[in-house]
């Protein structure tokens, strides 16, 4: 029977997403794979230097995502549990919005179990193990943060039953996944989509393209593509001051922002 990365038991593992997780078998990332994890790593990182939020970096660091290959979760969830109670979870793609939500909703990310290949690396049908974990897990060692994922996954929850999954799944993507935010009077980047993305981080600094200051409900009234760059990026005070926005937010407040 399949054991978990983390330690739980299987019949423990809340129902609503365990039927999702697959075991990483860090050992069958082949040596290919993990040059195509240090090629994207070592593209990635020079450029987001002196572009993107601190606490991003300051993850990668104390979470060792900069050692060499595609990282083994069990090792990486040994520091990221330490830090903020999170972990990682190996899925084998997508999985669907409510239990994605439920996930966050219990501290655990889910990490794509596939990298793009060497003659893609700048396109992606669905987020791979790259994107997941260079993108999102840096900051989910820092509290603010860990606590926000948290909270917009119990919303998340919530929002699916009620019927509002598209208005959630708005806020998350102008803040988590295509975010911007100030951090000493610079504009830099926040979102994962972002973080991953050698063509659009560019874009989204460097092009002509507007960027409004993040509201709950701006981001919210706001649609998104997911087939190509964003027509727009959303700026918010800073990182801290998004994140708190979010965390603050409720059902009854989701459903004035969706009215």
């Amino acid at each position: 029977m399949f054991q978990p990365d983390f330690a739980q038991t299987a019949d423990r593992l809340p129902a609503a997403w365990c039927d999702y997780l697959v075991s990483q078998d860090w050992t069958h990332f082949s040596e290919e794979e993990h040059r195509v994890w240090d090629m994207l790593f070592a593209r990635q990182v020079p450029y987001l230097g002196t572009r993107i939020v601190t606490p991003f970096l300051d993850g990668i660091a104390k979470l060792g995502l900069d050692e060499p290959g595609i990282p083994d979760l069990e090792r990486l969830n040994q520091r990221l549990e330490s830090l903020s109670g999170w972990r990682c979870v190996s899925v084998p793609g997508l999985v669907p919005d409510h239990a994605f939500f439920a996930m966050l909703a219990e501290r655990a990310f889910p990490i794509g179990n596939f990298i793009r290949s060497a003659d893609s690396l700048d396109y992606l049908e669905e987020p791979d193990c790259f994107h997941d974990i260079f993108g999102h897990v840096p900051l989910l060692a820092h509290e603010p943060v860990a606590r926000l994922m948290e909270a917009i996954g119990r919303l998340g929850v919530q929002a699916i039953a009620n019927g509002l999954g598209e208005t959630i799944s708005r806020l998350y993507w102008h803040s988590v996944e295509f975010g911007l935010a100030r951090e000493r009077g610079e504009v830099k980047i926040l979102g994962a989509g972002l973080a991953s993305s050698f063509g659009e981080a560019h874009f989204a600094i460097e092009a002509e393209v507007p960027r409004p200051r993040f509201t709950v409900r701006d981001a919210a009234a706001t649609g998104y593509r997911s087939d190509t760059f964003q027509p727009l990026y959303f700026v918010s005070d800073s990182l801290d001051a998004a994140a708190a926005e979010l965390e603050r937010l409720d059902l009854a407040g989701l459903r004035r922002l969706a009215g």
